[in-house]
């Protein structure tokens, strides 16, 4: 099996990745700013994208770097700079430095319309220092991702529980599981498709209306809701009062009503992985539901 240098560890994606990796037999490397419990055949390097000897400790010798980490919120422009292209600028330059050649980077679909807002131009940004960088890449970019463990749409959950669904407004958007994701991620890094950015979801033909999503979460917390599309001003109003209330741990920003209302983030099936290469294993359905009982199972709900 591979030793593989994983960023973004510990996170939501990162967490279910190693998981999945030492179940495969792999051995890991990730990075972490804080102590980390032990866990067999993970070596935890203290450090962060802005150190570059912990990067080179990280990555020396792997096999593939996986690099997750990114900054999906930040204050202001220079802040998803800081987090997503120069971050992404460190990894490649150590993986550069240390002769490792097989280089996987988590983007996101955000990435293909840069001009709404400064999140998905910084992922554009970071896109394109992977292009140059001369290694062997792939480019991985998810869809709206859910499963246990994640925070990012915990507010749909809870939201639904009182039948209601405040939504975008209406358009298409795919989604996908979080362990579909690293099982893709973990395939790429022993079998190269070559430089390809790819485009991953659930595999539902046309993704899913905003309305549908939303009905499907009901359904995964025993409600049926009502989707209420609200204009892009009323959100902007929303994202200012949610700023006001959580302060930098609000999860309607400004920058999210910039992507979030455009009408179609489902993937382009013609970027889709090779059947042979990867195929999504989790119905959604299924996949909320279990999403939802690990809320309820840690209080969140």
């Amino acid at each position: 099996m591979s030793l593989l240098a994983i960023t973004g560890g510990t996170g939501f994606v990162g967490r279910t990745l190693i998981e999945l990796a030492v179940r495969q037999g792999h051995e890991v490397r990730a990075l972490t700013r804080r102590p980390q419990p032990d866990m067999a055949r993970v070596t935890w390097v203290s450090g962060a994208l802005d150190t570059p000897i912990a990067l080179t400790s990280l990555i020396r010798g792997a096999d593939a770097v996986i690099h997750v980490a990114g900054v999906v919120n930040a204050p202001d422009r220079a802040g998803f700079a800081e987090g997503n292209i120069a971050g992404t600028e460190a990894v490649v330059d150590a993986a550069k430095g240390t002769g490792v050649r097989r280089f996987i980077h988590v983007s996101s679909l955000t990435a293909r319309e840069p001009g709404l807002s400064d999140y998905g131009w910084s992922k554009a940004g970071a896109e394109h220092v992977v292009e140059a960088s001369g290694l062997d890449w792939t480019i991985v970019r998810p869809t709206a991702i859910y499963g246990p463990g994640d925070m990012e749409m915990r507010d749909m959950f809870r939201i639904a529980k009182f039948g209601l669904a405040l939504l975008p407004p209406p358009g298409r958007m795919s989604v996908i599981e979080v362990s579909d994701l690293a099982r893709l991620l973990l395939a790429l890094a022993v079998r190269d498709p070559g430089q390809v950015i790819l485009e991953a979801d659930d595999g539902a033909e046309g993704g899913w209306t905003h309305g549908a999503f939303a009905r499907a979460i009901g359904a995964a917390v025993g409600r049926r809701v009502l989707p209420l599309p609200l204009p892009k001003a009323v959100l902007t109003v929303a994202a200012k009062g949610d700023r006001l209330v959580r302060g930098a741990k609000a999860k309607l920003t400004a920058d999210r009503v910039g992507y979030l209302s455009h009408p179609d983030w489902t993937v382009d099936p013609a970027r889709r992985p090779d059947s042979d290469l990867w195929r999504p294993e989790v119905p959604t359905p299924q996949g909320l539901a279990t999403t939802a009982a690990w809320y309820r199972a840690n209080g969140l709900l």
